[in-house]
């Protein structure tokens, strides 16, 4: 089935947002904040309202020579239908003869990953307000029937109330039943997209358990110091009966990641009659107000140390290389064809 015929039929059920319309001259650049295979994402205050943004930077040319622009494109249509407290915002998109841009939420605290590192591993209850918080956004996603495909701790940004915010769509799909396409991260993939059979929204809830797992542990269960997939895949594909769960861990987190990690996706919790609400259900989660979670009405267990708006030290420092001197540059358009929904602005 055709993807962006998926995203307009999506589109007509689901209440979006209102778009904007952005050119780069919109923008003060302020620094990279990451950088990647097609390009960078930067830090940007807007001249208009002077808030800061995110904007993720994406070269054309790269993104068609390694066959990526399908899962460009299913990035922004994604984020489009997508409005949620617990997800980052998409707040436009536009391109130029070189480049697409994705104008996004700046979300100050930095990955879940740094804070994940940095503290080890996460007592029980602080690992239970991330896993609440990512499971209500999964339960979001699955209701506009997009896999996200992709869950880990740097895809987990932590914003200034110290709530998260699931960021990172380029692996996410409209799928209404199921897919067989072999993408995300190794430690997290669910046992039937290595088999490459054909699986369902049930590998987020997989992930979920080896989220819970990295959380509480500091490392995923079947985790080969080596890096090496051939091992991991067969761990995997033995199923949860061969992790080892450490002793300190709580008997209730143990419980749900076995259910989650469930070999038989027709088993899985997440993905049987009661659908996500087993999930919700499960004693681990007994003393979670899902409600007042929602409503972000929960302190969070940490909250990010920001000297203000902008302030982007939970960042790693990148080298800016003169990148933004190309951005805009009036050249010949070779693949803008490939992109018709970002749309496209002269530079000035």
């Amino acid at each position: 089935m055709d993807v962006q015929l998926d995203a307009r039929e999506a589109g007509q059920r689901i209440p979006q947002r209102v778009k904007g319309n952005y050119r780069l001259s919109d923008f003060i650049i302020e620094r990279t904040l990451g950088t990647g295979s097609f390009g960078r994402v930067h830090l940007v205050r807007s001249k208009h309202n002077l808030r800061f943004y995110a904007i993720k930077v994406l070269n054309k040319e790269r993104i068609v020579k390694m066959k990526q622009v399908e899962h460009t494109n299913n990035e922004m249509h994604m984020l489009e239908l997508v409005q949620h407290p617990f997800i980052i915002n998409l707040w436009g998109t536009f391109q130029d003869a070189s480049n697409l841009y994705m104008v996004m939420d700046f979300v100050p605290g930095g990955e879940l990953f740094t804070l994940l590192r940095r503290s080890n591993r996460f007592p029980d209850p602080v690992a239970k307000f991330y896993a609440a918080e990512v499971a209500l956004a999964l339960n979001h996603l699955h209701s506009l029937d997009i896999i996200y495909r992709d869950l880990k701790p740097e895809n987990i940004l932590l914003n200034h109330d110290g709530h998260i915010k699931v960021a990172d769509f380029g692996f996410a799909k409209l799928c209404m039943t199921t897919t067989w396409t072999l993408c995300g991260t190794p430690d997290y993939l669910a046992p039937e997209v290595i088999g490459q059979q054909r699986y369902n929204k049930s590998v987020d809830w997989y992930a979920l358990g080896v989220l819970i797992f990295e959380m509480l542990s500091g490392l995923p269960p079947f985790h080969q110091p080596d890096a090496n997939p051939v091992q991991l895949y067969e761990k995997i594909t033995h199923g949860p009966a061969y992790i080892r769960f450490p002793t300190a861990f709580n008997a209730n987190a143990t419980d749900l990641i076995m259910k989650l990690m469930e070999s038989d996706p027709s088993k899985r919790y997440g993905n049987m009659r009661h659908g996500a609400g087993d999930v919700f259900a499960h004693p681990w989660f007994k003393e979670v107000d899902w409600d007042k979670l929602a409503a972000r009405e929960i302190t969070a267990p940490y909250l990010p140390k920001i000297s203000g708006d902008g302030d982007a030290s939970a960042f790693d420092k990148y080298p800016e290389d003169n990148a933004t001197a190309a951005y805009g540059v009036p050249v010949p358009d070779l693949f803008g064809e490939e992109f018709p929904d970002f749309e496209y602005t002269a530079p000035s």
